[in-house]
């Protein structure tokens, strides 16, 4: 059974994030979608939030592809989480060339703690390639429309936290 692993913090989960589910799901047989707990970043939502959004965005993705898709929250090393899992697959979804400067870093590092766990880059489609969960919640705090950005679900929690 090939597993797949698809790391970031989901704060929230956006139309970007949900194009490199479908598309990673067509390449393994179980997808985990590893929530990151990530305490520096500060996140909007709470860890159950965000796995909560999660498991609603992709239960019709993993009826649709065929493919188990789970969410999974950690805190430890992206390696070990890997390991946790039973991956042999940590899927990146690039937006930029920013993005893969740093996620170059990444997969050698974590190349030389377990080479057996490789990693694929999937780019997002031309048209989610700016989307950032960062911007988004800037986006509405500041009253903009977030609707082309994330699932409506995902928009009327961000604008209920918001107070909007």
């Amino acid at each position: 059974m090939r597993v797949g692993l698809y790391p970031g913090t989901f704060d929230p989960i956006t139309h970007g994030h949900i194009d490199i589910i479908r598309r990673s799901a067509t390449l393994v047989d179980k997808l985990v979608i590893g929530v990151a707990i990530n305490r520096d970043k500060g996140p909007m939502f709470s860890l159950e939030e965000r796995v909560a959004m999660i498991e609603a965005e992709c239960a019709s993705l993993s009826t649709e592809t065929g493919t188990e898709i789970i969410a999974h929250p950690f805190e430890n090393l992206l390696i070990d989480c890997a390991r946790d899992v039973g991956a042999q697959i940590i899927v990146r979804g690039l937006r930029a060339v920013a993005d893969f400067e740093y996620e170059y870093q990444m997969v050698g590092m974590n190349r030389a703690m377990d080479s057996s766990v490789e990693t694929v880059f999937l780019m997002a489609e031309a048209r989610h390639q700016a989307i950032a969960s960062k911007l988004v919640k800037e986006i509405a705090r500041l009253g903009g429309d977030i609707s082309k950005f994330v699932p409506p679900a995902v928009r009327d929690a961000l604008y209920t936290r918001l107070g909007r």
